[in-house]
């Protein structure tokens, strides 16, 4: 403390002044760069310099500067003639200031052939992390005072690396927290999902199996229908969980070719429909006709997605598919009426492995289906949203791109997540 006011006394009241917004500067602003920026601007007014370069232990290369700029005569001289790469390693070798005098031609000639250099080492706490380089040309030479102004300078750049260095590591961590976390919910997750399906199956195939007793008919088809849904289920959870590890590798085959828009979606609400006998769909189609270049296959395993997550969350709502067109898109709104969905969980809905907490509810699922819909409308270069008002209901949203070509044949290409 003593040593620090000392170094303030050394100075006059406008180099004070500069040091005080230097270090507003450093207190509000996280990106080094933009910090450096305004620092050369307020320092150079009351401490003359013409290029300053920031040389850090940290890049591949420590000899290339971090930070260069060039605000006086070095404006106009090349890029590479005076950023002091030798004066840098110096000072970080030996963690004292250097002050060096270089001619590099004709003086006489040339005023910026002579060169006055000045190093700090930027040091916190008992590490070097780089040196400052103040270079000046046709002198004069450092005058005690302003090596005491670099000095504050060099300081507060050390602060602000430091300041950086923390907040990344800080978001390092958090990262790494946030990735444990997800990858331990992940694993106790689908090991629940993959045990439920086969605790059933389990259960039910070892009562059909016990010779204690018999079962009629009717029973002995109730337990083998409840195994057969349960291994769909079972199949279900394993194809999403293979296709969301191609997508990821971006290996997902997607087999385009022309469907019309209507048909697809008439055979999807009538499958759905099948298999949720209490499920009401309306289909409206406001505009028919409509062609798409599109994988049959992997659609209705977004369409499917959707209307399945209607029929689990929204259980007692109907559900409309409406069509209609916006500019060269097709656009299919799948809409419920259900409890609907807080806004904090929107912008999250298609991201993988996330669910929207449910209170009182034995819904099933591992966080895969939204985020399989949004790669797969990708690949087919559309777009899906969603939009939700509590007690209103959800609608998604999907954006596909018209097909006004006549042109048929089959295409396919490999998903890039």
């Amino acid at each position: 403390m003593l040593e620090e006011n000392a170094k303030h006394a050394a100075l006059r009241p406008q180099e004070l002044e500069a040091v005080y917004a230097i270090s507003r500067v450093v207190a509000r602003m996280e990106d080094i760069n933009t910090a450096l920026d305004e620092i050369v601007q307020l320092a150079r007014p009351v401490f003359i310099f013409d290029n300053l370069a920031l040389y850090l232990q940290e890049n591949e290369d420590p000899r290339l500067p971090r930070y260069a700029r060039a605000i006086g005569r070095g404006r106009f001289l090349e890029a590479d003639m005076a950023w002091g790469e030798t004066i840098a390693l110096e000072a970080v070798e030996s963690g004292e200031k250097v002050i060096r005098k270089e001619s590099v031609g004709n003086v006489e000639e040339d005023r910026n052939a002579l060169r006055y250099y000045l190093g700090l080492p930027l040091t916190l706490g008992d590490r070097t992390m780089g040196a400052l380089i103040f270079v000046r040309f046709g002198g004069p030479p450092y005058m005690p005072d302003q090596i005491h102004l670099a000095e504050f300078i060099s300081d507060h750049v050390a602060q602000l690396l430091g300041h950086r260095e923390l907040v990344g590591k800080i978001a390092e961590l958090e990262a790494k927290r946030r990735l444990d976390d997800l990858q331990d919910d992940f694993i106790a997750t689908v090991s629940h999902e993959l045990l439920t399906p086969l605790g059933f199956i389990k259960g039910y195939a070892t009562t059909l199996l016990r010779q204690d007793t018999t079962w009629d008919e009717e029973t002995r088809r109730e337990f083998l229908t409840i195994i057969d849904e349960e291994a769909d289920r079972l199949r279900e959870l394993i194809d999403n969980l293979m296709d969301s590890s191609r997508l990821q590798a971006g290996t997902l085959r997607i087999n385009f070719q022309p469907l019309r828009l209507e048909t697809l979606l008439r055979d999807i609400a009538l499958r759905v429909g099948a298999r949720n006998e209490n499920m009401v769909i309306h289909l409206n189609l406001g505009v028919t006709g409509l062609q798409i270049q599109g994988d049959p296959t992997r659609l209705a395993q977004v369409f499917e997605n959707l209307l399945t997550n209607a029929a689990k969350y929204a259980p007692d709502s109907p559900v409309t598919i409406s069509v209609d067109t916006d500019g060269d898109r097709a656009r299919i709104a799948v809409k419920d009426q259900g409890p609907g969905i807080p806004a904090d969980h929107l912008p999250h809905l298609f991201k993988r492995f996330y669910r929207v907490p449910q209170k009182n509810s034995t819904s099933r699922g591992t966080g895969l289906g939204l985020y399989i819909c949004r790669q797969i409308i990708t690949a087919h270069n559309g777009e899906i949203t969603v939009d939700s008002t509590i007690g209103k209901g959800t609608t998604f949203y999907i954006y596909l791109p018209i097909d006004r070509s006549t042109k048929d044949g089959n295409t396919s290409q490999e998903v890039s997540s």
